[in-house]
Parts: structure tokens; C-alpha cells; sequence
């Protein structure tokens, strides 16, 4: 996998949009149709090229966080990392992802000494630690309202 590391500049966020707002347009007759791939012709060459339905949601997707001035990275999801790449990406310490693969709460193998985490696993422990989040500021924000603790 080839990683590229280079800032969204403001040339590029000004081209994105302009794509994003063409696409967005055609992206609903797109996944109203019937068929699994979408053709796609390149102006420079004149050749159609096919690509799934799920990479044209993806190029979607990388154009709408481009024109926001944001990078972005994709990972494979069945990549491993390895325990600090793992504690960056959830924004947590070194020590304490290692207390998170020892009780078991994300998975991981063992590759000699080295603990390797599947990409999977971390995006699946971070959507539920994110539910997690959600379900118990609900509960607090209707304890507050319950309480009438002068929240509006």
C-alpha cells in the first residue's frame, strides 16, 4: 500500500468542491441503478474505465473532506498495526492501549514480541467506545432535564 503524505492545498480544495457538487448531483440516479459498477470516461484519453459503486462512495467521500481542507489517509481494514500506531489513531497512550489488549477489550495476535492489531478491530472498538459516549450523554442530558437543572 502506498502512503502519501502531502497537506490539501487550496487549489485542490476549490477543485474538490466543484467536483463534489457535480457528483453529489449524479450520485442519486447512480445508486438508484440497478447495476453493480458505474462507467466513467477519462476526457484526457476518451476510454471508459468501470469502477464499483462502493469506490465511486468513496471518491465521494474523499472530495467532500477535501474541500474541507482536510487529509485523508486510507488504511485497508484488514492491515495491522502495531501498538503505538494503534494508540495514535485512538488519541490514547502507549500504556494504555497495552491495558486494552490485555483485558481483552480490542483483539490482537502476537508476532514474536510484538503486539499487532488488526485495523478492523480498532474501528469497531472506537465506534463502540463513540455509542458508549452518546448513550450516556443522553442519559445525562434528561437527568438534568428531569432534575430541571436549568439546561434548555
Amino acid at each position: 500500500m502506498e502512503t502519501i503524505l502531502k497537506s490539501t492545498t487550496g487549489e485542490d480544495q476549490r477543485i474538490a468542491q466543484e467536483a463534489l457538487t457535480i457528483l453529489k448531483g449524479v450520485s442519486n440516479k447512480v445508486h438508484s441503478d440497478a447495476t453493480s459498477g458505474l462507467e466513467i470516461k477519462i476526457q484526457e484519453t476518451g476510454e471508459f474505465i468501470t469502477i464499483p459503486k462502493k469506490a465511486f462512495s468513496l471518491l465521494i467521500t474523499i472530495l467532500s473532506n477535501m474541500s474541507e481542507g482536510k487529509s485523508i489517509t486510507i488504511v485497508p481494514t484488514d492491515s495491522e498495526v502495531s501498538t503505538q500506531q494503534a494508540a495514535e489513531m485512538l488519541n490514547v497512550s502507549r500504556p494504555h492501549l497495552i491495558k486494552l489488549l490485555e483485558n481483552n477489550t480490542i483483539p490482537f495476535k502476537k508476532v514474536g514480541s510484538h503486539r499487532r492489531i488488526l485495523q478492523k478491530d480498532l474501528i469497531t472498538y472506537e465506534k463502540s467506545l463513540l455509542r458508549t459516549r452518546e448513550e450516556k450523554l443522553k442519559f445525562l442530558s434528561e437527568q438534568a432535564q428531569d432534575l430541571n437543572l436549568g439546561y434548555e
